[in-house]
């Protein structure tokens, strides 16, 4: 009996906002590594992570909705998707099933043929009783690879990941085995305050939002110091963040020191201020300053 060859690729999750991209990556990675809520364009950048099996090292690409945005934002976290297209051996579309087949999946399915990279086509969602009520597959996609998973209840998972091995180029392992991702720790503190921002704060507002993480003292043993910046575009935004008597900066700091704790492994004192900076949404090279590219 021959042995297996060790296969290794890029993987990118691609499709709307919301599709269950950031919940599919976490759930195949047994890590809540890229931050998820339930308000759209969450993500704003590409963030990597690293599933090891036994005969493959699959990086997943985790990118930002395509969506028709407008402003300097937008456009590079659309071009971070496309960058994410081009760079890929297999293409993951996810499609949330129960809202159904879209154009921009149209636009985005053809851009993924033009370039001949292989694409399975991922119904999500599928444990949702809104699923029962949309057609699937889609009308016109006969030839495809088509599949349905459901991250919450795990389900299609290792059938999922089985096929795109498959797919994958014959090669050794980018990363060493114990590394989730290529993205930094202050890079993954700086989301999770913005991931309890926009659990803590209005509709709205989380978009106005940025952070960054200003200093990461590591001196001692049994604590870690950090200190973030929060920039909002308004001075009345500001004053939503801060809260009455500071009581919303704190329900942020304690949601926020949770999970970066269990990403550190150790306790954590975060200290969390906020700054008006208008220009932080506007300009392209303040946007990847703040990681968001």
């Amino acid at each position: 009996m021959s042995e297996r060859v060790y296969r290794s690729g890029i993987v990118a999750l691609l499709g709307l906002p919301n599709a269950g991209k950031s919940t599919l990556m976490n759930a195949l990675l047994g890590e809540n590594l890229a931050i998820v809520t339930p308000k759209p364009q969450t993500t704003r950048s590409r963030i990597l992570g690293i599933l090891n099996r036994e005969c493959s090292q699959i990086l997943l690409t985790d990118t930002p909705g395509v969506h028709k945005g407008k402003g300097a934002l937008s456009e590079a976290m659309n071009e971070a998707a496309a960058e994410a297209a081009a760079d890929c051996d297999v293409a993951l579309l996810l499609v949330d099933r129960s809202k159904g087949w879209r154009p921009l999946h149209d636009f985005l399915l053809t851009h993924l043929k033009e370039k001949g990279t292989k694409t399975f086509i991922v119904g999500t969602q599928a444990d949702r009783k809104e699923c029962n009520k949309m057609e699937w597959p889609p009308p016109g996609l006969e030839g495809q690879e088509l599949c349905s998973v459901s991250a919450v209840r795990k389900t299609g998972l290792d059938e999922l990941m089985d096929q795109v091995e498959a797919c994958l180029p014959e090669g050794a392992p980018f990363y060493p085995e114990d590394q989730l991702t290529d993205r930094s720790q202050r890079f993954l503190v700086s989301e999770y305050v913005r991931e309890a921002c926009y659990r803590e704060l209005s509709q709205e507002l989380p978009y106005a939002i940025a952070v960054q993480v200003e200093s990461f003292d590591e001196s001692r043993d049994d604590l870690i110091k950090i200190a973030a910046t929060i920039f909002t575009v308004r001075e009345s935004q500001k004053r939503m963040v801060i809260g009455k008597n500071g009581s919303m900066i704190r329900q942020i700091g304690i949601h926020a020191r949770q999970k970066i704790e269990l990403l550190l492994g150790t306790k954590v004192y975060l200290e969390l201020r906020v700054r008006v900076d208008p220009t932080w949404i506007k300009k392209k090279t303040r946007i990847e300053k703040l990681g968001y590219h």
